[in-house]
């Protein structure tokens, strides 16, 4: 009998390569936060319910608490690690700080992620439950971003200053 060659699974983060680990109980999160030292993405409720471990996996968002690391090889993964720097912030990340949309902070990477994967399903023509067509192009309305980000909460309560932050970019036509 000849041997088996497993070869070791591997995911992009942020545009790097990075092996799996060989536990298949880590979630995505754990791993992300453990593993690779990427703080930005937080552990909020470990359920699925705050949004708080959002990332974008293969442009769609996702809460990394609720998957498996192991379930995503050769899946490409942003954190907000990957989307800008303090030095040259994404444009959402600089409306965030422009329109005081982060206050403590805590739900902020999660919230940017989201916003980030929401813009480009509105610009796909993604309906929404708070789309009023399905024909067309979709509008970043107040009502359509409240909706689509319903999943990321903020207990500070900063949610008319992320709306704002997200109206912004959304109107200047800008890449998130």
């Amino acid at each position: 009998m000849g041997k088996e060659t497993v070869l070791p699974d591997t995911i992009t983060i942020n545009g790097t390569d990075h092996t799996l680990p060989s536990d298949p109980r880590v979630s995505l999160l754990d791993f992300l936060r453990h593993d690779l030292g990427l703080s930005g993405t937080k552990k909020g409720c470990d359920h699925g319910q705050c949004g708080a471990c959002t990332v974008i996996v293969n442009g769609m968002r996702i809460n990394s608490c609720l998957t498996l690391a192991a379930l995503h090889d050769g899946d490409d993964v942003t954190t907000i690690e990957g989307l800008g720097t303090p030095e040259n912030p994404s444009a959402l990340q600089a409306a965030f700080v422009e329109h005081d949309g982060y206050q403590c902070g805590y739900c902020t990477p999660g919230q940017i992620c989201s916003a980030t994967a929401m813009l480009d399903e509105i610009k796909a023509g993604f309906a929404s439950d708070a789309s009023e067509s399905l024909d067309g192009e979709m509008e970043a309305s107040a009502d359509e971003i409240r909706e689509r980000m319903s999943g990321n909460l903020c207990r500070c309560g900063a949610y008319a200053n992320i709306v704002a932050a997200i109206r912004d970019v959304a109107s200047q036509g800008e890449t998130a």
